[in-house]
């Protein structure tokens, strides 16, 4: 696969990954677990700023 192949698909994955993170923390069930997932976010960096 070419570089501009691999680059391509390395954003899409974290792009995706960071929608389903923003998924996750919009419809966690408890107030602990929005918070635990926001860590998570943050820890990736993944610009969730709450």
């Amino acid at each position: 696969m070419s570089r501009l192949g691999k680059a391509f698909r390395s954003h899409r994955e974290s792009s995706r990954s960071r929608r389903e993170l923003n998924r996750a923390i919009a419809n966690a069930a408890t107030p602990a677990m929005r918070d635990e997932l926001i860590l998570v976010a943050q820890r990736r960096d993944y610009g969730f700023r709450g």
